[in-house]
Order: C-alpha cells, then structure tokens, then sequence
C-alpha cells in the first residue's frame, strides 16, 4: 500500500493531548471493526465518551442487517446513548463521538442535534467514496458550521488503519449499500 500522509485536521487549534486521546481510541475502534465486520455489520463503528473518558456508548452500522438505511454507526451510537442516559438531549453531559470514517450528511445532522460536543474522525469521506463507492452526501462547510455551533472536530486520524479496513470490506465482497440513481 501506498504511504498515506494525510495531516490532521479541525476546527480549533489542535490539542495534542485531545489527538492522541482520540488516536489511541479510533486505532482501537479500526482493530475491533475487523471483527464487526465478520459479523454482518457495515465497515463503520463510532463510539461515544463522556468527559472523563468512560464510554457510553460503541454501535457499528447495521443498514444491512436490519435492512434500515438509517442504521449507521453514528446514528446507533447515538441512539444507544439517548437510550441510557434517558435523554434526547445529550449536550448536558459534554460527550465526544470517535469515529472510524467522516460522518456522511445524515449522520453529521444527527450528531449536531444530539447534543454531541466534539466529533473525531479517521478515513475523510473522498477517501471512503473512492475506496468503497459509498455515496458521503453533500457536506459545505461543514467544519466552520459545526464551529459556529460549538461543535469541535477533529478528522484524519489514524487514516492507514481505516483504509485497510476499508479495502478489506471491499475486497470481500460486502455489500456496498446506497440507492440508485435514475
């Protein structure tokens, strides 16, 4: 494989002791989707942690299992966490979302009426397009709205993990889900 160097980016100044904190998360998130995978889920898990560092919540994508095209990972993660902190509301409890590809346009809407405070990702979304074929959805300016919002993002972290993974669902054979085109 080609080297991939591809410099972290977001939307604040970036924090060294946050982007470590998030690499050893989104390195151990991209290991553990291997075996989600062999399961039946979709090549995407994002997990939820509050400010002290406990998780709250880790949901892979399940579109194809439950045959709901709303059922990506960050969505399951979310709902997972409304579920069991009791709340739609999760802004009161400062989560942060770690996840193993850029959220794609209905997950970004997800993640902004959540509550959800800060948002790190891996394998930028042009990355997961070419790679696997997903549609990511149209998302201008996302980082400066999320910003604008209170939202902090972080994306491109661990990114070599996360295309192997990728190319690994790929080369499998894995459904590839998105609806036609007329």
């Amino acid at each position: 494989m080609d080297k991939i160097n591809i410099e972290v980016s977001s939307n604040e100044k970036i924090d060294q002791k946050k982007l470590k904190f998030a690499q050893k998360i989104i390195i151990g998130l991209q290991q553990e989707l291997k075996d989600y995978i062999t399961d039946g889920s979709g090549p995407f898990l994002a997990a939820i942690y509050d400010s002290a560092g406990k998780l709250i919540s880790k949901e892979a994508n399940s579109v194809i299992s439950s045959a709901c095209s709303h059922n990506h990972a960050e969505m399951n993660a979310i709902r997972a966490a409304e579920n069991k902190l009791g709340t739609y509301d999760l802004s009161i409890y400062n989560l942060k979302m770690y996840v193993t590809a850029e959220p794609c346009i209905m997950c970004l809407g997800g993640i902004l009426w959540s509550g959800i405070k800060e948002i790190y990702y891996s394998v930028p979304s042009d990355l997961v397009e070419k790679i696997t074929g997903f549609d990511e959805g149209f998302k201008p300016n996302w980082f400066n709205e999320f910003k604008k919002r209170g939202i902090t993002v972080y994306g491109n972290i661990a990114v070599p993990e996360g295309i192997r993974v990728l190319k690994e669902y790929v080369k499998q054979g894995k459904t590839i889900y998105k609806p036609s085109k007329s």
